[in-house]
């Protein structure tokens, strides 16, 4: 808006100071960007030459008597090279696994087998039918078993990996089966809208929910799943193991070949499953031996791994597992030889196999068949005790 009244008047402002032609300009390359004609020309220079000129930083390794040479070695070097997984192989098969330890002889060493082969039934059976009590009962019974009858390096070992197996299992199935609430509406109106009395609260104080953890919950169904399957999965692994450690070969074979003899009247070849079966189990601790032998001897030829490169490694695994089979395949190749030197044509009716199962004890026999009773009997009263 203009005013009629108003004078302008023109003011005359002074140029700006331009750099002087005479002196050095500094480029943005030097880090100034504005010129201080204070500075003399030889600290202008000076700041110019600093502006290009650059720093580097290294470190060395040496004897300086600081303790500084071995830094390196401290450093967290975190890896699983081929050498550690040979030695875990050689350390987990040190430990005999699923064989029979003749010694020191235990209770179970005389107990029948036939009744060992209906206590590992019970003990499959009874955890996926029983209360959540009982089951983890089971568990503690089979526990303090194996401490009492195993030697303290065979217990160790089969306890803790089976409960390592088993406490991911329950922690898996607790908050995977019912650990993620479905996001559903109800479509039942609220009780107040239509005029009906709200329900009364539990006075036991009953919740479905037992335990939340972020977006998961702990429920009792999550529960009930993960401590059936975390309880049946230590009984069959810990109950077979047992079995096996306790019970020869031939043992086990008379005693399965005694439950499965009436199968013969509907023409079961139950000669040669149960042949097939002590051949198996003859077997096992050669597998094992195997693994362990062609491990150590990997690993007691100190191997510089870190100059091999990736398909030279992978050669080497190769060839363990080459050397392995080979080596089986030699054991039952001499193994076939010596049945056929005793005069063994295929035809197993034809032969009679011996069993040693006379190492049996009446007083052990009649204790296990009672526990056995009890335990049976304390399954079925869980489930009216444990409400």
């Amino acid at each position: 808006m203009l005013c009629a009244n108003c004078t302008f008047q023109r003011a005359t402002l002074a140029p700006l100071p331009q750099e002087p032609s005479g002196r050095p300009s500094i480029s943005s390359n030097s880090g100034l960007h504005h010129w201080n004609p204070r500075l003399p020309p030889s600290q202008v220079k000076t700041l110019k030459l600093l502006g290009h000129r650059g720093f580097k930083v290294g470190a060395s390794v040496g004897s300086d008597g600081g303790g500084t040479e071995n830094w390196v070695n401290r450093l967290p070097i975190i890896s699983l090279g081929p050498d550690k997984v040979f030695r875990l192989i050689a350390n987990a098969t040190a430990s005999p696994i699923c064989q029979f330890v003749p010694s020191p002889g235990t209770f179970l060493h005389s107990v029948d087998p036939r009744i060992k082969l209906v206590w590992v039934v019970a003990l499959v059976v009874l955890p996926a039918r029983s209360h959540i009590m009982m089951r983890f009962g089971l568990v503690v019974y089979l526990a303090f078993l194996s401490i009492w009858i195993l030697p303290r390096h065979l217990w160790m070992d089969q306890l803790g990996r089976v409960s390592l197996l088993s406490g991911i299992l329950f922690i898996m199935l607790g908050l995977g089966s019912d650990g993620a609430p479905a996001l559903v509406q109800s479509k039942t109106p609220p009780a107040a809208m239509m005029g009906l009395p709200s329900l009364p609260a539990s006075f036991m104080s009953y919740s479905y929910l037992i335990m939340k953890l972020g977006p998961l919950q702990f429920t009792r169904k999550g529960l009930s799943v993960a401590s059936t399957a975390a309880c049946l999965t230590f009984t069959i692994f810990q109950s077979a193991s047992l079995c096996l450690t306790t019970t020869s070969p031939e043992q086990l074979a008379f005693a399965l070949r005694w439950y499965l003899i009436p199968l013969t009247y509907v023409g079961v070849p139950v000669d040669e499953i149960i042949l097939t079966l002590l051949l198996s189990l003859r077997f096992i601790h050669i597998v094992f031996d195997e693994l362990r032998n062609v491990a150590l001897g990997i690993v007691s030829r100190r191997i510089n791994w870190v100059q091999l490169t990736m398909m030279e490694t992978i050669d080497i695994f190769i060839g363990y597992i080459q050397r392995i089979f080979k080596n089986i395949f030699n054991h039952a190749e001499q193994i076939s030889q010596a049945m056929i030197v005793r005069g063994f044509r295929g035809n197993s009716c034809s032969h009679k196999i011996y069993f040693l199962s006379g190492s049996s004890n009446a007083t052990s026999n009649v204790i296990s068949l009672v526990c056995l009773a009890g335990l049976v009997g304390a399954s079925i009263l869980s489930e009216y005790i444990f409400v």
